[in-house]
């Protein structure tokens, strides 16, 4: 079995000498340019065209990352990027699910007890207590309940906070309330105060955090971007804070990265940016699903994780 690995800064070393443990029979090697030798499977991101093309032999492409959106971009830039008819599978979890409930609870509870603008207070040297907000008053919508936005919605519902999730299709997860498809994204807008977004980059939902969604959330709204940039309109975002409709934004994520030097972000007293740092792979735990995958499809199984390549996730 020959497995082909590449990465643009993963430490190569650590994934090759991870994956030939947890299979031994296997070649491993990293690809470098010129590599035309044959490869029953690959573990990429952001791979160059001719690593992959061509390569109709493969049983199986690997992405190194939770979203498939930018390999898929490739492909559409630069068509057979990906072998045609060859499945390819996202990491699920493998880590990222608990540092996304950190985050996004970090981000809510900063918030919910108005450290956003005690801080604005401290700037302006003034000593004044503010009301506490009630949970019942502070609902919580998670755009996207695969993974990631599943565990997020399950962690800040067990504070108490009121949470929702939109989605592609129902979910059931205790505690929390499901919207799902177009009709239903006003109903579960109407009263929310955070939306966390989560939703994978698709053609459908690019440019879904703009003005018409942040004009139907409650007044003084915030707004927490863990997915992708291309889900915001930046210019909407801040039309919204300077009405006041939106109260603050907290962004991993941005259109172009890293953010530019002369971008507005930068010094917006209610922005908060972090650089796309939510979430990372953790090696062990990613290397354990490829290696489960792997020997799934070796033994006649489904392995997990398929990306749809119409729905783009």
């Amino acid at each position: 079995m020959n497995i082909l690995f590449y990465h643009p800064f993963f430490d190569a070393n650590q994934w090759i000498e991870g994956m030939q443990a947890r299979l031994p029979q296997a070649n491993i090697r990293l690809w470098e340019k010129g590599d035309k030798q044959s490869a029953d499977y690959a573990m990429v991101w952001l791979p160059p065209y001719e690593c992959l093309a061509g390569r109709s032999d493969l049983k199986g492409i690997f992405a190194l990352g939770a979203g498939v959106d930018a390999i898929l971009k490739q492909e559409q830039d630069r068509p057979g990027t990906l072998p045609a008819g060859v499945p390819v599978m996202r990491l699920e979890d493998t880590g990222m699910a608990l540092q996304m409930e950190e985050y996004a609870t970090a981000k809510v509870l900063y918030y919910f007890r108005r450290m956003d603008e005690y801080r604005q207070l401290q700037s302006q040297r003034q000593w004044k207590a503010l009301p506490a907000y009630q949970y019942d008053e502070f609902v919580v919508g998670v755009m996207g309940a695969g993974a990631l936005g599943t565990a997020v919605a399950k962690r800040l519902a067990s504070f108490g906070f009121q949470v929702r999730t939109w989605s592609r299709s129902e979910k059931h997860i205790d505690n929390v309330k499901s919207y799902y498809g177009q009709d239903q994204l006003s109903d579960f807008l109407h009263g929310t105060r955070v939306i966390i977004n989560l939703l994978p980059s698709t053609p459908e939902t690019a440019g879904i955090l703009n003005l018409h969604l942040f004009n139907q959330l409650q007044k003084n709204a915030y707004i927490i971007n863990l997915a992708r940039g291309a889900h915001l309109v930046e210019q909407d975002l801040l039309t919204a804070l300077e009405s006041g409709q939106v109260a603050g934004a907290s962004l991993d994520v941005f259109a172009f990265e890293p953010l530019s030097q002369m971008h507005p972000f930068w010094t917006h007293p209610r922005v908060a940016i972090t650089p796309h740092v939510a979430a990372f792979t953790v090696p062990n735990e990613a290397m354990d699903m490829i290696a489960n995958n792997i020997k799934r499809i070796e033994d006649g199984l489904e392995p997990a994780g398929i990306v749809d390549m119409k729905r783009g996730y």
